[in-house]
């Protein structure tokens, strides 16, 4: 990790840049694929999935029986922890429920509103080197919270084409309708237009690698709802003197190890505690088994010495970090002035995995600066606001002269008139 000394703000643009492909390098490549499944479906389908993931599979749906298969495969030591984590997400999602909103705007106009699930998503479950079977829990659990009719997951075979078995177990413990083995770009694109087994969904959430980010945003042209653009992971943490080096340097490893265009930064106010934390981090990468892919990943990232928490905090803010961790005496201080992350995690025994996994908030978070304009996934997610309103004829009595007046203002004269005519007839 490279270590800077005091940046000045001029260049903290520069600095804190993350180490992705711009939109440009990866778009053309993706506006390929997603015309090719749009014309040839499941024909393009298969041809990519043959491309990119080795495999030529004859069936791309899950059945009953694999599903099954997958299950016995499981520990019931992995099982009891998985459902653990089922019933601390469900808690906090389910607690995240809003009443319907209700009153009088002014007298004889009732206005309400109330939440409706969106009733097709897609879930888009990253594979590879790391199957991220937390994200079946992070998504699906809160899509059946909710109410959404259909829940279609995408996952990106193996070699032998199968799913991994824990994907498959958390699958059809939290409700998901249909399991596609499709990935990357593909499994957007499908996603997006449909095909003979592949359902058009109306929104498609979950995180994967930049090829995957950018086919997300594409399909926001084809009138499919995204949750957010969420690419490779990253973390920030701001320590001082008080915390732990060693801590603070596993942290920063566990972001690193889930991919090679992961990014961690490190901020600190202690010089003393970047060369501790640098330390640890030779010794703790050394026995890691994605050893390779956190070393790429740490090659990425920041070691960043500033003078005073103010200073830490204006820097951390540009950065808008996906996941934060404060590891400070004054921990209260970030706490309050944190304006742009995705998931804050506070002390020295607060780790980011359990966010990851356990502790019950959602994992699928913004990144590549957009927590400065996007949430995290959450209920709400889920669901659409609908807006109903119901005037007496005392309302519209009370209301409608003004409702002429601002038509007439903008030169409406329909709509003017959609009220002149009800007027007449009560007066």
């Amino acid at each position: 990790m490279k270590t800077i000394i005091n940046p000045k703000k001029e260049i903290w643009s520069v600095l804190l840049q993350r180490p992705t492909q711009s939109v440009e390098d990866i778009e053309s490549t993706v506006n390929q694929i997603f015309k090719d499944v749009e014309q040839h479906g499941d024909v393009a389908i298969s041809k990519y999935t043959s491309i990119f993931d080795g495999v030529v599979l004859k069936n791309n749906l899950v059945t009953k029986t694999e599903v099954q298969e997958a299950s016995k495969d499981i520990s019931q030591e992995l099982k009891d922890a998985i459902n653990i984590a089922k019933q601390n997400i469900e808690v906090f999602h389910n607690a995240q429920k809003t009443a319907r909103v209700e009153l009088e705007t002014s007298k004889g106009v009732q206005c309400w509103q109330e939440k409706r699930p969106i009733e097709k998503i897609g879930l888009y479950i990253p594979g590879g080197t790391a199957p991220l079977f937390s994200t079946v829990l992070m998504l699906a659990i809160p899509a059946k919270i909710a109410g959404c009719k259909e829940i279609i997951l995408c996952t990106p075979p193996n070699i032998e084409g199968k799913i991994a078995s824990e994907i498959l177990y958390a699958a059809q413990l939290c409700g998901v309708t249909k399991i596609i083995k499709v990935g990357g770009i593909q499994a957007i694109a499908a996603l997006t237009f449909g095909t003979a087994t592949i359902p058009k969904v109306y929104k498609i959430f979950g995180p994967g690698n930049q090829f995957v980010t950018v086919a997300k945003q594409l399909a926001t042209k084809y009138g499919v709802a995204i949750d957010m653009p969420a690419g490779p992971s990253e973390l920030l943490v701001v320590a001082d003197d008080s915390a732990n080096a060693a801590y603070v340097a596993s942290d920063l490893l566990s972001q690193a190890e889930h991919g090679t265009d992961s990014q961690v930064i490190l901020v600190s106010t202690s010089k003393e505690l970047i060369k501790n934390v640098t330390q640890e981090i030779d010794k703790q990468i050394q026995v890691l088994p994605r050893k390779a892919i956190a070393e790429k990943a740490i090659a990425n990232s920041k070691l960043i010495y500033v003078k005073t928490n103010e200073i830490a905090l204006d820097l951390i803010n540009e950065y808008g970090s996906e996941h934060f961790i404060i590891c400070t005496e004054n921990s209260m201080f970030y706490v309050n002035g944190i304006i742009n992350a995705g998931s804050v995690f506070i002390g020295n025994y607060t780790p980011e995995s359990a966010g990851d996994y356990a502790s019950g908030t959602n994992h699928t978070l913004p990144t590549n600066g957009y927590s400065k304009a996007y949430s995290g996934v959450n209920l709400d997610s889920f669901t659409k606001s609908i807006t109903f309103q119901k005037i007496s004829k005392a309302g519209l009595l009370n209301i409608g002269n003004t409702i002429e007046l601002m038509a007439e203002a903008e030169g409406l004269q329909a709509h003017k008139n959609a009220v002149t005519i009800r007027l007449n007839d009560l007066k």
